[in-house]
């Protein structure tokens, strides 16, 4: 099956999604995806592609009752379906949230859940800074903000420890991977930091 182009994916991601933050958001994801591709032997366009339209549908169907069948991810995995995506991105999609029912199974569906949060956690951590750097980001940082359970609420910690322990990875060595790639990524995720005055 033809893999759709990243211009498809981001075309998708601009219909559905109007916040700035929840886009960039699924750039920070696709650029962790990317990144453990390559360090997990994996194919880094799937996996980046996987990450960059797990939320396509978020906004408008946000399931705030956790739903498995209606509003986000099952309907936006019903589009893609309809649009010829891989089976094997849609059940990622599919497991990166809990409630689905659907469990994690590849290395693709695994790392997936363990970015995804935690990708939210870094971003928090880097707009609390003076700059607003992801520069000034490092692993002991984000721990401690993962102590602070009145810091970024909606993230959930124990998805992070998880999606880590699932990965089979340290939690320290997770968080600096995810920090490295959303580095490198700055740019377009809006934390390259807040230009010198004057």
């Amino acid at each position: 099956m033809t893999l759709p182009s990243r211009t498809e994916a981001l075309a998708l991601v601009q219909e559905y999604t109007r916040s700035d933050s929840l886009r960039k958001h699924m750039l920070a994801v696709e650029a962790a995806m990317r990144e453990y591709a390559v360090r997990l032997d994996g194919d880094a366009e799937r996996w980046g592609l996987t990450g960059l339209i797990h939320d396509f549908d978020y906004e408008r169907f946000p399931n705030a009752a956790h739903s498995p069948t209606e509003e986000h991810p099952a309907h936006g995995v019903r589009v893609l379906r309809d649009r010829g995506w891989p089976e094997d991105i849609l059940e990622a999609v599919l497991g990166h949230a809990q409630y689905s029912g659907v469990p994690r199974v590849t290395p693709m569906a695994k790392t997936l859940f363990a970015v995804d949060e935690l990708t939210g956690l870094i971003t928090a951590t880097a707009l609390v800074r003076p700059s607003r750097s992801v520069h000034e980001v490092d692993a002991r940082s984000v721990k401690k903000k993962m102590k602070d359970k009145a810091f970024a609420r909606g993230v959930s910690r124990e998805d992070v420890v998880q999606g880590a322990a699932d990965l089979g990875v340290d939690l320290d060595e997770h968080i600096t991977v995810v920090i490295g790639a959303m580095q490198r990524a700055a740019n377009s995720l809006g934390l390259a930091g807040a230009p010198a005055a004057g």
